[in-house]
């Protein structure tokens, strides 16, 4: 899993397959689900992410705790 933000867009994005998507759903509140052609998410996209305080701008972090031994996801901005 990959997270992205990109602050021009104000799009905080949670990519889970690097698969094409072929069908995505805009669900309430502003958050976007992609799907691949087999019906599982490719990715997460949640609109104006700094006003609903999902991030603060100039400032990124994530924490996730993971199994032992397995790594962690990568943050890019």
């Amino acid at each position: 899993m990959r997270i992205r933000y990109d602050s021009e867009a104000d799009v905080l994005m949670l990519i889970l397959h690097d698969d094409p998507p072929v069908d995505a759903v805009e669900e309430s509140g502003g958050v976007i689900v992609s799907y691949r052609e087999d019906g599982e998410p490719v990715s997460v996209e949640f609109l104006n992410a700094s006003t609903r305080q999902l991030v603060q701008p100039g400032e990124v972090s994530v924490t996730i705790q993971a199994e032992s031994g397995a790594a962690g996801p990568r943050l890019e901005s």
